[in-house]
């Protein structure tokens, strides 16, 4: 007996051991990630000092003029296509990919579920090169010699409209999955309560499952936001490369990311030039983190307004 008590005893030490030992290296990792992302934003500031002592921010940010020959470094127009780029992306691939996740989850039965959802998933594995290059076989002449003509426009194809709709394409599949996983997440007690009290399908969807899926679906659009932003391959190919302020969405530009990539060269042997292409690291990291930072409490007060 005793045997057997102290045999016990020693299982309970150990499995508390182990467990104090998993708590502090998790801990250690959460505080691993904080480090290493502190550890970035330094070393993205250091090297930026050099052109934040030769301009001031709010000239940098505001100039228009990107000549690093000249040691011009104006960040608007970079910073106007890159918006242009995420509001149009976004403004075409969101309702899309709840629509289509709607569908998913609460419409398709069998194999057209099994057809589509598998079809979505081909979609987000697709490199995004390879959408680039059918876009420039594709979509470039379609938009250079219809669409831009049709609104008054004339353009080569390439450009931000062209961008965003080879992005909304990209990152479309990945808000549709991340959507459908929050919808069909939901207990079916739910839909069950609501349609028992008479409410329609639609109803039931727009007015109880969209909410309480609400917080999920919006992590899905913070996820096609972040990939949209961030963006280098596809609009490096496709917006012309173009470092003025665009005058219409058919018009050539240049993106943050690909401002990166365009001058990432030969140019980065100067320094001044080489402090200008970190500092638009910085900006973009930072970006990101206020966004999702914002993003964060806003989620929580979703989740605390719809709680179901």
């Amino acid at each position: 007996m005793a045997g057997s008590t102290e045999s016990s005893s020693h299982r309970l030490d150990r499995r508390l051991l182990i467990e104090r030992l998993s708590s502090r290296w998790l801990q250690g990792a959460g505080y691993f990630a904080i480090a290493l992302f502190a550890l970035i934003v330094l070393a993205l500031l250091y090297q930026s000092l050099p052109l934040l002592s030769e301009y001031s921010l709010v000239q940098a940010l505001t100039s228009s003029n990107w000549d690093p020959a000249q040691n011009q470094f104006g960040f608007l127009p970079a910073i106007v296509g890159t918006i242009y780029v995420t509001a149009l992306t976004m403004a075409m691939g969101t309702p899309i990919a709840i629509l289509a996740a709607i569908y998913i989850a609460e419409y398709a039965e069998g194999r057209a579920k099994t057809l589509v959802s598998s079809f979505i998933d081909v979609l987000a594995a697709i490199p995004s090169v390879i959408f680039g290059l059918v876009a420039l076989i594709v979509v470039v002449p379609v938009v250079g010699d219809y669409l831009a003509p049709a609104v008054g426009s004339s353009a080569t194809g390439l450009g931000i409209f062209t961008v965003s709709l080879v992005m909304a394409i990209v990152v479309t599949p990945f808000m549709i999955s991340l959507s459908v996983e929050s919808l069909e997440a939901l207990p079916d007690e739910l839909r069950e309560s609501s349609l028992g009290v008479g409410a329609t399908k639609w109803e039931t969807i727009r007015s109880v499952l969209l909410r309480a899926a609400g917080p999920g679906i919006f992590s899905a659009v913070l996820l096609g936001f972040g990939r949209v932003f961030g963006a280098t391959i596809v609009p490096a190919m496709l917006i012309g490369g173009q470092t003025h302020l665009p005058s219409s969405p058919f018009a050539t530009g240049q993106t943050l990311p690909t401002l990166i990539v365009n001058d990432f060269g030969e140019l980065m042997s100067l320094p001044l030039t080489q402090s200008a292409l970190i500092f638009v690291g910085l900006m973009l990291v930072v970006v990101v983190w206020l966004f999702n930072f914002t993003a964060m409490f806003v989620r929580r007060r979703l989740q605390r307004r719809w709680q179901y």
